[in-house]
């Protein structure tokens, strides 16, 4: 595509007649400038100056810095590029104001190709100054070591070599193919059914040879206290990740080391408050965890291709800082881990008991007085359990709703649809007319809608990846009930509304309080079965106590949409009625399935048929395991009175409500961004 004129700039006045292409142009420039000020706060100006923002010139744009300066170093010197982390623009300064309208002239509407090999269109505008807010610098999570070089290359290349990938498994040393990577168990399988060893059930042979010489080696020059006994080799292929996790603390002592092969990689740690620290884990390094870093921070690694890494060739690991004056990607290559870890044989009695499994299991879930208890139970009560259960969830949820269908149906050709909360995406294919994409907080979820080629991506319904404005419609269906603050609650709908377009629509779903409405009994109360035998599994069910998040011998899930079955006692609430019974210290109440509800806030069972270990997309989320082979996990929800949705609507701003009404068990809401 050819360069516009620098006369077609932001001063253009509509005097000179403009052919197709050049109004194409100068229609995507104004919206850049009109998305970069709007959510940026970066202000473009009708005069040159010697800085330029450079819109899809971004890291987020699969951009790299040396690609980036490739173009615009043809203009002239430069005094900086400034690629902010995961944004879809860079600043370019240059030296004098000359050589920033050369680049304004030849560079905009100018086709490059990103790291990914994909055609990228440059638009650029003038700013008075580039400005970023700089963030605080960060330390490494308490507990954390990253020592570089640990290991030769000569040792490296023995330690792959001796792993054998395409042998048979007849030495028990167990060699799996996970959804995301290869795995194989040294000294004791590890079940990521529970995501713990079996004590008392050791791997013959122990660790490798090689393997004990080179922790011996460690143990006296002091980078780890105690030899593990445990060991866990995964390899990952660019683009493959594993979720954010914590070791099991019943399962394994204070120390956990892992050792980096065959290529480097960024490594994300979370605090349960929010803070997030990226970590460069260098090829042949070791990463030590202990203290607060092992037993309280998440650690996981996101799937991409690229890394956001520092560009100085005098950086190797550790922190990724914020100077986005040195940022740039970094391609991923293939990885292999040597996760090494102790058994532990004594209860655990760490200080971070709402992390920890073992001290977790005799406090009942409650409701979250703060964002992070609200975070961690939703965590334990939501995200994992969702990951665990994700293909029986699926093979449950195949009929599309009429009135959703309905919506989707209307939407004009073209549209551009967003489904927050995808789940196993029955929505996704609908209406083919339309350009629709999926997010899940579940990866599983998100994996079989890739597998049926649906556009699926993780990620939180607080904080979706997509642009604001960038879409014509979303849809969220049996998501927004999940969440366990009214403030969370409000803010996923304000996300929401972040992402239509002016004019654009949303369709809500979320399970009501009211199973009866209007004299008539929601589907999910119909779907009830009578008997001796339930009553008495009633009884039982009432009797029984939460351990983590799970209970056993329950009835199975026979709901529609995110609803789940068991058996009925009667209760009727009234139109216009919307009654709750207080909770006792705030402990969270087990629903009995299929029956009215007696609380906004509850637990509700889902029963897992067969058995979770069996699952291939089971992936290592430290819930606690049942020796019942269908075990029942509890789900959290919060259901909707009447108005309730309509009033959360309303704190929002900037939508307006175009129809509520009731459908089976949920109440719904179209609203329209203002």
């Amino acid at each position: 595509m050819a360069a516009p004129s620098i006369t077609m700039n932001i001063n253009h006045k509509g005097g000179l007649k403009l052919n197709k292409i050049e109004k194409k142009f100068l229609r995507k420039q104004s919206k850049a400038r009109h998305v970069l000020l709007k959510h940026e706060g970066i202000q473009a100006v009708s005069y040159p100056t010697q800085s330029l923002v450079v819109a899809n010139g971004g890291l987020g744009n699969g951009v790299s810095r040396k690609q980036l300066l490739l173009a615009l170093e043809k203009c002239g010197p430069m005094e900086a590029l400034l690629m902010p982390p995961n944004k879809p623009y860079a600043f370019a300064i240059y030296k004098t104001i000359e050589e920033s309208k050369k680049a304004y002239a030849i560079l905009n509407g100018k086709e490059i190709i990103d790291d990914l090999g994909q055609k990228i269109i440059l638009y650029l505008n003038f700013v008075e100054k580039a400005q970023w807010k700089r963030m605080r610098l960060q330390a490494l999570p308490p507990g954390l070591l990253v020592v570089e070089e640990i290991i030769s290359s000569e040792d490296e290349k023995m330690l792959l070599e001796s792993v054998n990938w395409t042998g048979n498994t007849g030495d028990q040393n167990f060699q799996k193919s996970l959804k995301h990577r290869r795995v194989k168990h040294f000294g004791y399988e590890f079940h990521y059914e529970n995501n713990t060893v079996d004590k008392d059930k050791p791997l013959p042979g122990g660790l490798p040879d090689i393997c004990n010489s080179i922790l011996e080696k460690w143990l006296k020059e002091g980078y780890i206290k105690h030899k593990p006994d445990q060991l866990t080799i995964n390899q990952y292929e660019p683009g493959h990740g594993i979720p954010a996790h914590i070791d099991t603390h019943s399962a394994f002592e204070d120390e956990i080391i892992s050792l980096s092969l065959g290529a480097e990689i960024v490594m994300d740690f979370k605090h349960p408050e929010g803070v997030t620290v990226q970590v460069m884990l260098p090829r042949r390094s070791l990463l030590v965890m202990t203290g607060e870093s092992r037993y309280l921070w998440t650690h996981g690694i996101t799937p991409r291709k690229f890394d956001t890494v520092q560009a100085s060739e005098q950086f190797k690991g550790g922190i990724i800082t914020s100077d986005i004056g040195d940022l740039t990607l970094s391609k991923r290559g293939i990885r292999t881990s040597f996760t090494f870890r102790k058994v532990r044989r004594m209860p655990c009695n760490c200080s971070y008991s709402s992390v920890c499994d073992r001290q977790r299991k005799a406090t009942p879930p409650s409701l979250p007085e703060s964002s992070k208890e609200a975070w961690q139970l939703e965590q334990e009560h939501v995200h994992r359990v969702y990951d665990l259960i994700a293909r029986h969830f699926s093979s449950t949820r195949h009929s599309p709703w009429p009135r959703i269908v309905e919506f989707l149906k209307a939407l004009p050709s073209g549209s551009i649809v967003a489904d927050i909360g995808c789940g196993n995406g029955k929505y996704l294919g609908i209406n083919k007319e339309l350009y629709m994409i999926g997010c899940d907080r579940s990866q599983n979820l998100v994996d079989i809608c890739r597998e049926r080629q649906f556009q699926a991506l993780v990620c939180d319904a607080l904080s979706v990846p997509f642009r604001s404005e960038s879409f014509d419609a979303c849809i969220s269906i049996a998501v927004i009930h999940h969440f366990s603050t009214a403030e969370r609650r409000v803010a996923a709908l304000q996300e929401l509304a972040r992402l239509l377009r002016p004019g654009g629509q949303a369709l809500i779903y979320v399970w009501a309080m009211e199973q009866e409405y209007k004299n008539q009994k929601s589907k999910y109360l119909k779907g009830s079965k009578t008997s001796q035998e339930d009553k008495e599994e009633i009884n039982r069910i009432n009797s029984a106590t939460t351990t983590a998040g799970l209970l056993v011998n329950q009835t199975p899930d026979l709901g529609s949409e995110d609803q789940a079955s068991s058996v009925p006692t009667t209760n009727n609430i009234q139109e216009g009625e919307c009654t709750s019974r207080k909770v006792p210290s705030s402990e969270l109440p087990v629903h009995t399935n299929r029956t009215s509800f007696h609380s906004q806030d509850v637990l509700v069972p889902w029963h897992f048929k067969g058995n979770p270990s069996k699952d291939k997309d089971v992936e290592p989320f430290g819930l606690a395991g049942s020796p019942d082979p269908s075990p029942v996990f509890h789900r959290y929800y919060h259901v909707f009175c009447d108005g309730e949705l309509e009033a959360s609507c309303q704190a929002v701003g900037d939508v307006s409500v175009l129809q509520s009404y009731y459908d089976q068990g949920n109440w719904c809401v179209v609203l329209q961004k203002v």
